[in-house]
């Protein structure tokens, strides 16, 4: 296995390894969700965004059901009211979900408080973009760079990661935002405390939801290469 647990405790990982959690969103084909589950992902994205070209609704319940337990299954919505995201979360079976709009710590909360795993996502464009954050601290698991843009993620176009040292918070972060398959040397040079994984997305497309394996697999190698003859 590539990658370790999504912990909200990560180390630091030792320098040119990766070993944050691996998060791959935008999935909603049937036999790809299968494929790229076999490369082990820690989470996986699924979008309930009606604008987005990757609008995952209604996905294959028993594709869902078929990924491994090891796998967790991401709702990720846009300023979605409380009781639709719970109606969405059981009706799929999801571990946790994604807010990916201007929600409010109260649904955070909420949301966390009924056993699910609550990432919030915030637009970064300068530096004081991440004092948002903090009326957010103990209600989110992780929370989620993305560039800012008129859209909500998607958009395939990077920040400038050298911001990220201005992050002071206490909540892990995942790293988010046109990430692509030249990217690993950068990432492998993020040595923030609470860098704790990447989620990627529309850079590892061959069309909008459906991601290319075999790139994929290449990045993810990348990232760790394989020591001791353990892939």
């Amino acid at each position: 296995m590539l990658y370790i647990q999504n912990d909200s405790n990560l180390e630091s990982p030792p320098k040119g390894e990766f070993r944050g959690a691996v998060k791959i969103c935008g999935m909603k084909h049937p036999e790809n969700m299968q494929l790229i589950a076999a490369l082990q992902p820690d989470l996986m994205g699924f979008i309930f965004y009606p604008k987005s070209p990757r609008y995952a609704e209604p996905l294959d319940a028993a594709a869902l059901n078929a990924l491994p337990k090891s796998i967790k299954k991401i709702g990720v919505f846009v300023n979605e009211d409380l009781d639709k995201i719970l109606t969405i979360v059981f009706k799929y079976k999801l571990d946790g979900v994604q807010l990916h709009g201007t929600e409010n710590r109260e649904i955070c909360s909420k949301l966390r408080d009924a056993g699910l795993l609550v990432i919030k996502a915030f637009s970064i464009a300068e530096a004081y973009n991440f004092v948002l954050t903090k009326n957010y601290e103990g209600a989110c698991d992780y929370f989620l760079f993305d560039t800012k843009t008129e859209a909500y993620g998607g958009s395939g176009l990077k920040f400038n990661w050298t911001m990220l040292s201005e992050y002071t918070g206490e909540t892990p972060f995942l790293l988010s935002g046109g990430i692509a398959a030249d990217d690993a040397e950068a990432i492998l040079k993020i040595e923030h405390p609470k860098f704790a994984g990447i989620d990627l997305n529309s850079k590892f497309e061959t069309s909008p939801g459906l991601k290319n394996v075999e790139m994929l697999k290449g990045f993810l190698a990348s990232l760790n290469p394989p020591l001791g003859g353990l892939a």
